[in-house]
């Protein structure tokens, strides 16, 4: 169970769960729980004023996957003087590693010459590890290509020591650790989403359902991988505006949702579930309460009920 951890006024309070029950929240000193979660660690931040709502294990240390895309996007949005509209040239070797890694991609044609911008859709939408490789090995420092992926893995460790991340450590750009040592909390992804969800550059693309990929790549478009937003899925949930799913082996399924409903924005950080978009929606309608008119949730069994999508 999550454990709320928000103090709240004196006066008590109702919320009403997805299937209709009530939590009462009483005094200050009084925990109340919310919605069971099949996440190893689960976090729900009030996207306002980056109050904690809830969290279950928020500070463990666990693989992210590709939510390590936030950061990658969030440096390269805060790079001093950024130009959206400067082209880069797509290298043969940004295709190969996907490749070699079985990672998720944009499909980047190799000497395309993609904007900064439509790599940034093509990294965030379809996770493509391809472009995530291209805006690194741009935005950092150096004589060699790997000189310039270290120095760019540098800057996101630095910008998570700025934004107080103390529990996070980058050794990728995109979430697949060589090492295993590709580390952050929920409590530290809620703390970057908010973050980044203050630039408008940033938010417009997470909540982007489809792009068109100009011809730099062999998809006509990209699709966000995030079904909270997708439209006409049984996951579609009703004000959601991102931001990005993450996926692995050993990470198993992530994701960093974030959903306005009501006047009120919340964050949510799901890492290591076996059922994360369920997750995401029972601790949405709990903090939020939910839509009228919203069907019962189904959870899975031995599988997702809906097959979900390499991210």
């Amino acid at each position: 169970m999550i454990s709320n951890l928000l103090r709240r006024s004196r006066a008590a309070l109702a919320i009403t769960v997805a299937t209709g029950a009530l939590i009462a929240v009483a005094s200050p000193a009084q925990a109340v729980t919310g919605p069971p979660t099949l996440a190893k660690s689960a976090f729900l931040m009030d996207g306002t004023t980056g109050a904690t709502l809830a969290s279950k294990a928020g500070d463990t240390k666990l693989q992210g996957a590709s939510t390590t895309k936030i950061m990658t996007a969030y440096v390269v949005l805060t790079s001093p003087g950024i130009d959206l509209n400067k082209k880069v040239t797509v290298q043969q070797e940004y295709l190969d590693y996907v490749v070699r890694e079985g990672a998720s991609t944009a499909r980047l044609k190799a000497g395309a010459t993609p904007t900064v911008r439509q790599l940034l859709y093509g990294m965030m939408l379809p996770s493509g590890c391809d472009a995530a490789y291209a805006l690194a090995d741009t935005f950092g420092s150096g004589a060699s290509r790997q000189a310039r992926i270290n120095d760019f893995i540098a800057k996101m460790n630095a910008k998570a020591k700025t934004l107080g991340m103390t529990n996070t450590y980058y050794d990728a750009f995109d979430g697949i650790s060589q090492h295993g040592n590709n580390k952050i909390t929920a409590r530290d992804l809620a703390k970057l989403t908010r973050a980044a969800m203050k630039g408008s550059t940033f938010k417009s693309i997470v909540k982007t359902t489809s792009y068109s990929t100009g011809g730099t790549s062999t998809s006509a478009t990209w699709t966000n991988t995030n079904l909270l937003i997708t439209p006409g899925h049984p996951y579609q949930t009703q004000g959601a505006i991102g931001v990005k799913t993450g996926s692995g082996s050993v990470a198993g399924q992530c994701l960093v949702f974030s959903v306005t409903r009501n006047g009120k924005t919340i964050i949510g950080v799901l890492l290591n579930s076996t059922d994360r978009y369920p997750d995401a929606i029972a601790l949405t309608n709990w903090a939020l309460g939910a839509p009228a008119g919203a069907p019962a949730l189904q959870r899975s069994t031995t599988s997702e009920p809906i097959p979900d999508v390499l991210d």
